[in-house]
C-alpha cells in the first residue's frame, strides 16, 4: 500500500491532470487530505496506515472537526473530498473498499429566505410588470395573498373558486401533511382578489382560483417568473420570491409584537422550533418572550 504522503501527492496529481480540477480545488482537497492525515497521526499514535482505515476513524475525524468549531457546510464539503480521495486509493492503489455510503455528513440547515422591508413588500404586491391588465390583476392578487395571509405558493395555487378569500371570513388552507388551518383575510387581500375575479370571470366552485393564460391552473414556475420580472422592473432585491413574501408576513408580524405561537398557527408549522428558525428569532428573543409570558419568570 502506498505511503500516506505519497498517496496525497498522487491524488492531487490525478485531480489536476486527469480530472482537470481547478488549482483552487486541488489546493482545497490537498488541505482536506492533510487534515485527515494529521488527525490520523495523532489518533493512531504514528504514521497512519491507510490500509487499516475504518469508518470509525473517519467519524472520529469529523467529530474532531466539529469540536474545533468547523461549520457543518465546511465539514460536509471536506467529507466529500475525502470520499473522493479514498475511492481514488481503491481504484489506483489497492485500498480495500470502505462502505462509504453509510457515512453521512452533517446536515446542512436549509437557507431561510430574507424578509423584505415593508416598503418592498408593498411594491411587490401593488406594482406590475405585465402588459395585460388581466395578468397584472392576477399577479397582484396572488402576491397580496402570499404576503397578507402567509401562504406557501403551493397552498395558494391549490385554491379553488369556492375558496376565494373574503375579509371577515377565515380562509381555510390545506397545508403540509394535509393539515388544515384557518387564517384571517385582510381587506387588502379581498380587494386585490375582487379585481382579479372581475377579470377572470365566472366559473364553477371547483374551478381553479388562479389560472394561466390558457385557462388551466396556474403553474408555480409561471408565478415565480412573474415575480422575477417584477423584481427586475422595479429594482426589488434578488431575494424577492414567493416564499420571501410568506417569510415577510411572519417577520413583520413578529416585529409588530405578534406572539410566536400565533405565528406558528398562521404559518401551519408543526413545531415552534420551525417557526423560530423561519422567522429568524434568536435565543435572546425567545428568552425575552418567555420572561414576559411565564408566570414564574420574575
Amino acid at each position: 500500500m502506498i505511503a500516506p504522503l505519497a498517496a496525497r501527492e498522487a491524488f492531487l496529481e490525478w485531480l489536476a491532470r486527469e480530472r482537470r480540477a481547478s488549482p483552487e480545488t486541488v489546493e482545497a482537497y490537498g488541505r482536506d487530505v492533510a487534515d485527515l492525515l494529521g488527525f490520523l497521526t495523532q489518533h493512531q499514535g504514528g504514521e497512519p496506515e491507510l490500509a487499516a482505515l475504518r469508518l470509525a476513524d473517519l467519524r472520529a475525524f469529523l467529530a474532531h472537526r466539529a469540536a474545533a468549531g468547523i461549520g457543518a457546510a465546511s465539514r460536509a464539503r471536506q467529507l466529500s473530498a475525502l470520499k473522493t480521495f479514498l475511492r481514488f486509493l481503491v481504484r489506483r492503489h489497492g485500498l480495500d473498499p470502505l462502505p462509504l455510503g453509510g457515512l453521512t455528513g452533517p446536515r446542512r440547515k436549509p437557507p431561510v429566505p430574507r424578509a423584505l422591508t415593508e416598503e418592498q413588500a408593498r411594491t411587490a404586491t401593488s406594482d406590475s410588470a405585465e402588459d395585460s391588465p388581466s395578468m397584472a390583476a392576477r399577479n397582484q392578487a396572488l402576491f397580496t395573498l402570499l404576503y397578507g395571509c402567509g401562504l406557501r405558493i403551493s397552498e395558494a395555487l391549490s385554491l379553488n373558486m369556492r375558496d376565494a378569500p373574503r375579509a371577515g371570513v377565515g380562509l381555510r388552507v390545506m397545508g403540509k401533511g394535509q393539515k388544515e388551518r384557518v387564517v384571517p383575510v385582510l381587506p387588502a387581500v379581498e380587494q386585490a382578489m375582487a379585481e382579479w375575479l372581475r377579470h377572470r370571470g365566472p366559473a364553477g366552485p371547483d374551478a381553479p382560483l388562479f389560472t394561466g393564460a390558457k385557462g388551466g391552473r396556474l403553474d408555480p414556475g409561471v408565478a415565480q417568473r412573474a415575480l422575477r420580472d417584477l423584481r427586475r422592473a422595479t429594482g426589488l432585491p434578488e431575494h424577492t420570491t414567493p416564499h420571501a413574501l410568506r417569510h415577510s408576513f411572519a417577520t413583520h408580524l413578529l416585529g409588530g409584537g405578534a406572539d410566536l405561537r400565533a405565528i406558528q398557527e398562521l404559518l401551519g408549522h408543526a413545531s415552534l422550533s420551525t417557526t423560530q428558525r423561519y422567522t429568524g428569532v434568536d435565543q435572546a428573543g425567545l428568552l425575552d418572550t418567555w420572561r414576559k409570558a411565564h408566570p414564574r419568570a420574575d
